[in-house]
């Protein structure tokens, strides 16, 4: 199933081939970009204590690192971003969705600079071992995945490879730890670390801009065979948490220790939250469709108009920006969102039908 949004009959890989998102360009809020080169755009000088080798600990033991990796490979689905973000970028990339060159998305595009554009593996139907191992890298990075321990074992016979920390579940690695993971990775723990205190800021900005954020509750969902629900530790809960709402009680009952999880209708409560953000395939046709659901339509979230929702582009007709940047929640994708999501939630948090949330224009 895909972090992203999940749809029957469907593996989570072939998920969202089919949008089209070529032809996007916004000038990305997190500023400009960096000068690269084909293989790595790495820039600046590794901070004090990333001396190499470094050691990272993760979930099937540790990885040790021997000198600054000049060429990665992505097998996980959001880490050029953060790579990106601190002027390297990978030699390749994994397919999950939309049409962009080499997996690197609008909010990035500017970090790519002059650099070769990433080779793209397609892991419809597994990981491409024979085509990662043709690409000699020198590091491999699959935190946001669904990398096993055999995967793993392959992985680490071509390159060392970092996958998901310790105890975390697949798909619901933090931005952050990924952000200084590979920070510690690239030898950039300290240019990693102000990233990550920048995009914080801009949280709290958001925060304070918007007081009524705190104490509320929120809630990301899709339509897949009825009602779905991201997690907490999903990083659209994630990023909601960041904003000061908190989860709904009873969501960890029903996720368990997935990224989300289909809601029966004996707990359609769940979704009765004070903001609730839809990734619906397409707005202009399921927002009717769950107005005239008699489950849905009597819960407070829909009468008081606290509903907003976002296309995640899988019917093929509409491509969105916003939908996709919410799906990837990145060190790149944040500032993105903060700009043009946070708006939108704030019409739908403040419990006032009367201020309906603007139109999606992404």
């Amino acid at each position: 199933m895909s972090p992203r949004t999940v749809r029957a009959g469907m593996s989570r890989r072939a998920f969202g081939a089919t949008i089209a998102t070529a032809g996007l360009a916004f000038v990305a809020a997190c500023g400009g970009g960096s000068d690269s080169s084909s293989d790595s755009a790495a820039t600046g000088e590794a901070a004090a204590g990333d001396a190499f080798p470094v050691t990272i600990d993760h979930k099937f033991g540790s990885t040790e690192i021997t000198a600054k990796p000049a060429k990665v490979v992505v097998v996980g689905l959001v880490e050029q971003d953060a790579l990106l973000a601190l002027g390297t970028v990978p030699i390749a990339t994994t397919k999950w969705f939309g049409e962009n060159e080499g997996e690197i998305w609008p909010w990035a595009t500017d970090k790519l600079g002059g650099a070769t554009v990433p080779t793209v593996l397609d892991s419809t139907d597994g990981i491409q071992f024979e085509q990662i191992a043709s690409l000699q890298p020198d590091l491999i990075i699959g935190m946001y995945s669904n990398v096993a321990q055999e995967d793993y074992d392959k992985l680490s016979k071509i390159a060392p490879t970092l996958p998901a920390p310790k105890d975390s579940n697949d798909y619901a690695v933090a931005w952050d730890v990924i952000t200084t993971t590979v920070g510690k990775a690239l030898g950039q723990s300290e240019a990693a670390q102000k990233l990550v205190d920048d995009v914080n800021a801009q949280f709290e900005e958001a925060k304070t801009a918007n007081p009524g954020f705190t104490g509320k509750t929120g809630l990301m969902a899709t339509l897949y065979e009825g009602y779905y629900v991201y997690a907490a530790d999903d990083p659209r809960g994630q990023f909601l948490q960041s904003l000061g709402f908190t989860m709904p009680d009873g969501l960890a009952d029903v996720v368990k220790d997935q990224f989300g999880a289909n809601v029966s209708k004996e707990r359609v409560d769940l979704l009765d939250v004070d903001a609730l953000v839809w990734l619906v395939p397409n707005a202009t046709k399921d927002k009717p469709g769950l107005a005239a659901d008699n489950l849905y339509n009597k819960l407070d979230v829909f009468k008081n108009g606290g509903d907003v929702y976002l296309n995640d582009g899988s019917d093929g007709e509409v491509v969105s920006t916003l939908g996709s940047a919410t799906s990837f929640v990145t060190v790149l994708s944040i500032p993105y969102l903060i700009e043009n999501l946070v708006p939108k939630i704030a019409q739908a948090a403040d419990g006032d039908p009367g201020t309906p949330v603007a139109d999606e224009s992404a």
